[in-house]
């Protein structure tokens, strides 16, 4: 029983839209366009109290106030689908603007589409693709998924297609390949972040050894272009290296997937990366895994895990490249006859020096630690009420410039949300 495109795009999806956020729990009606069509728009309001918006040691608190408006759209056909989603909020702060802030806007959309040549499982294609654009207020980074954060307003674009062929019941194999952007504001900010981005080209076969088991072997091509180090000299005394901005991996991974059982769905993939930086000469070799995970526990119960490695170009320092390693575990349980939803999920991110040209005052780890714990009561059809509570401790194993990554951060939130 092969899950290999499908699975991966709906968990990633399903744990940041229904873990990681528990205003988004409730599920209205929303309004009917024909048969297939079905339009969900949404206005939320809260007020959050934020013990750290500067993300520093400095602790600058601030109380600051949301207007969020947003729509989910959904059309289901006989062998394809599409959702789309769009949100837009302000956020006003109490005290004023901070140092770095730079804009007082939210806004993002998603486009996922899906189309089944034949029924699941049976002889026939899949196609899926999936993109997404967001630009994340500095204030609000501490939701992200994976536990990235640095206090700094961010625009982010992926984009991800994968097409796959059914030979038998056993035998499937998957093109794939994505493209993802990343960008800081840099505005009046005392050290600079790295934007950077990645297109990908891989392919993967499987082979459904039984209902609950699926072998896969995937490889992938990854090539990285880094912000601001184009024609960048580095070296001293009259001498060095132009450092490029192009640097590129290779990964060869196998594992398995498919169902434990009715209710767990799974997948998890290990091998050997390849990763060179920069053009200068260095390259790093080490074993990444990627595995997600999905356990309805009950009917009011439900679990998700993902976690993942990469090595990739520095966000924090210039010239240097790291390793990324995260964890994310999340439960959903419903309450109240389903009126009330609780969300509790943690996260581990670490971030892992791995090669720098200016030396060792670059080489330092960064830790971060996500909390996040969230209830969500439906008064009725078009109102719910919400809160939440998030911490973050981001830690350091180096001096310097490093300090400044080493802080405790604290948000609690209440509001509501009238939905149709």
């Amino acid at each position: 029983m092969n899950i290999s495109i499908r699975h991966s795009a709906v968990i990633a999806i399903a744990f940041t839209a229904a873990v990681a956020q528990a205003e988004t729990m409730d599920r209205p009606v929303g309004i009917k366009i024909g048969e297939r069509l079905t339009l969900k728009p949404y206005l939320a309001l809260s007020a959050t109290y934020d013990s750290n918006v500067t993300c520093s040691k400095d602790r600058e608190d601030d109380v600051i106030w949301t207007v969020n408006p947003g729509f989910t759209l959904d059309y289901l056909a006989e062998s394809w689908y599409l959702n789309l989603a769009g949100n837009y909020s302000y956020n006003g702060y109490m005290r004023g603007g901070h140092a770095n802030q730079n804009s007082y806007h939210n806004y993002g959309e998603s486009i996922l589409f899906g189309w089944d040549s034949a029924p699941k499982n049976e002889r026939g294609w899949s196609l899926m693709l999936n993109q997404s654009f967001i630009l994340m207020n500095s204030i609000d980074d501490i939701t992200l998924s994976d536990g990235s954060s640095y206090g700094r307003d961010t625009k982010e674009f992926r984009f991800g297609a994968a097409l796959e062929h059914r030979f038998t019941e056993q035998i499937h194999a998957n093109v794939n390949g994505g493209y993802y952007w990343l960008d800081y504001d840099n505005s009046n900010q005392r050290n600079s972040l790295y934007g950077w981005s990645r297109w990908t080209v891989g392919g993967e076969i499987g082979y459904a050894a039984s209902k609950w088991l699926d072998l896969l072997v995937s490889a992938n091509y990854q090539g990285y272009k880094q912000d601001n180090t184009s024609n960048r000299y580095y070296g001293s005394q009259g001498y060095g290296n132009w450092l490029s901005d192009s640097s590129e991996s290779w990964s060869l991974m196998a594992g398995f997937g498919s169902f434990a059982t009715e209710r767990i769905t799974y997948r998890l993939l290990a091998g050997w990366s390849h990763f060179e930086y920069g053009g200068s000469g260095h390259s790093t070799d080490g074993m990444t895994y990627s595995a997600s995970g999905n356990w309805r526990i009950g009917e009011t119960w439900n679990m998700m895990v993902l976690a993942t490695s990469q090595y990739q170009p520095s966000e924090r320092e210039y010239g240097s490249s790291q390793r990324t390693d995260s964890l994310s575990w999340g439960i959903a349980k419903s309450l109240v006859r389903g009126k009330m939803n609780a969300t509790f999920d943690i996260c581990y991110r670490r971030e892992g020096h791995e090669y720098s040209t200016l030396g060792s005052s670059q080489d330092y780890n960064l830790d971060i630690l996500t909390f996040r714990i969230g209830l969500n009561y439906t008064l009725n059809r078009y109102l719910a009420l919400f809160c939440r509570g998030e911490y973050r401790h981001s830690f350091d194993d180096g001096d310097s410039r490093s300090s400044s990554y080493d802080y405790d951060r604290f948000r609690a939130s209440l509001g509501f949300r009238l939905t149709y």
